[in-house]
């Protein structure tokens, strides 16, 4: 059904209903005039009839409906005085509900991009409000609903990794939400990798493969306020050297195994692979006892704790031979270099493990084979030349390797050698048969 058309808002019209007609002079209203002679009753008392008739008088005049040739009476023009009063009380309705949503959805906000530098951190897992209302406790904006609102335009923002991040004091929302998601922005992150040893490497082309402690020194660095939050790779290997490593929540069975120990080695392979955010501005100390206290965990969770024992060897012996395995052989082969060393270790006339990557430790060169010189050189990691393990593992070794060295598989191998150029071994029992595949290696180029 088709509405009527609106003729706009008045607060003083009456309520909905058949207008009130007014008949012209042509049919005018008739008046019936009542003669009290023989109308009532004589039983009726006077006063009554009288106080009757006296009502009748004021009753209202007989409305009689016009004729066709009647003429229709004026409409009645609004007021202009009904459209002001209709207005105003519109505006005061509007300035109240201005007034309310201003006080449930209205936010502060700075303007500007910032003052001072000052370092924040992203927690795990937190939402846009969560490092909005950070913000606002750091004093970077001036309300969390200021950053959430610039945030509604940038997908960035739900990309942002927990972490410590540089902002500044006393920037607009939308100054922060730009800063906050540039790369350059986040400060403080440690990728170790597996394998990493705690000194660089030196490259056959002459690269620097940065080890642990350049890799935290980097980490720690940011620039606050014109100010430099770098820690020395130098402070960083003495407080290694000297520290109480059980305080620094290295574990108990590592802890006790280097404690007479004063070289910065002793950490060796205590670092587990994986990603570290660092705050600048901590000390050497701090710094690494960080990343170790987390390294714990994660070779805890890896399946290495104090009381594991592996054909005699423990925990701190496993964590060893996992560095081995980490830097032999690619993971497709962890399992069976894992056999290989616990055999040897196991033979009375092979107690030699006779591994280059040993050789190489001291040596910081990343090569397959050593040479003659390399391998008659004495010293506590040759182990072509010392029986047993390195008294340190050589590297951080992964969950995998870590495995590997828990659970060695079945086999009667005692030999391996790198035969293919994707890194795959040749496994062998005998010598006969190792030598054989050492060709197989050199057939294949592999070395």
């Amino acid at each position: 059904m088709e509405q009527p058309a609106d003729e706009g808002l008045d607060l003083f019209q009456p309520p909905p209903g058949p207008a009130r007609q007014h008949p012209g002079d042509e049919s005018p209203t008739e008046i019936i005039h009542l003669v009290d002679d023989d109308v009532y009753d004589d039983d009726y008392p006077d006063d009554y009839l009288e106080d009757d008739y006296q009502e009748d008088e004021r009753a209202e005049p007989e409305y009689i409906e016009p004729t066709e040739e009647s003429e229709d009476p004026p409409r009645r023009r609004r007021k202009p005085l009904r459209w002001v009063a209709a207005l105003a009380v519109i505006a005061l309705i509007g300035a109240g509900a201005w007034f309310g949503v201003t006080q449930i959805f209205g936010y502060d906000d700075y303007q500007g991009d910032g003052e001072a530098d000052v370092l924040v951190q992203v927690g795990e897992g937190d939402s846009t409000n969560a490092v909005g209302r950070t913000l606002a406790d750091a004093g970077v904006v001036a309300s969390a609903k200021a950053f959430v609102k610039a945030s509604a335009d940038n997908s960035k923002v739900l990309t942002l990794q927990p972490g410590y991040y540089v902002v500044k004091t006393k920037m607009s929302g939308a100054a922060a939400v730009a800063m906050l998601t540039e790369p350059a922005a986040r400060v403080g992150m440690l990728q170790i990798r597996a394998g990493t040893q705690l000194d660089d490497i030196t490259q056959p082309d002459n690269s620097v493969t940065p080890g642990v402690f350049t890799l935290l020194s980097k980490a720690s660095c940011a620039n606050l306020n014109g100010k430099s939050t770098c820690v020395s790779t130098d402070d960083l290997r003495k407080t290694a050297e000297s520290a109480d490593l059980a305080a620094m929540g290295v574990p108990d069975w590592a802890a006790s195994a280097v404690a007479q120990s004063t070289d910065a080695r002793r950490i060796e392979g205590l670092v587990a692979p994986g990603v570290y955010d660092v705050k600048p501005g901590w000390t050497a100390e701090q710094l690494l006892g960080d990343v170790l206290k987390s390294s714990a965990s994660k070779i805890q969770s890896a399946g290495l704790a104090g009381t594991s024992t592996v054909q005699g060897q423990n925990a701190y012996q496993v964590l060893t031979i996992a560095s081995l395995i980490e830097r032999e052989a690619v993971k497709q082969d962890f399992p069976k270099i894992s056999r290989v060393i616990y055999n040897r270790l196991a033979s009375r006339d092979m107690q030699r493990l006779q591994l280059d990557s040993t050789v190489n430790y001291l040596l910081d060169k990343p090569v397959v084979t050593t040479t003659d010189a390399d391998r008659t050189r004495p010293g506590p990691y040759n182990t072509y030349v010392t029986r047993g393990l390195p008294p340190t593992p050589i590297g951080s070794p992964s969950s995998d390797a870590i495995q590997a060295a828990l659970q060695p598989p079945d086999g009667d191998w005692l030999y391996f050698v790198k035969c293919e150029k994707n890194g795959l071994s040749c496994f062998a029992a005998t010598l006969e048969e190792h030598n054989h595949n050492k060709d197989i290696a050199r057939q294949n180029g592999a070395y």
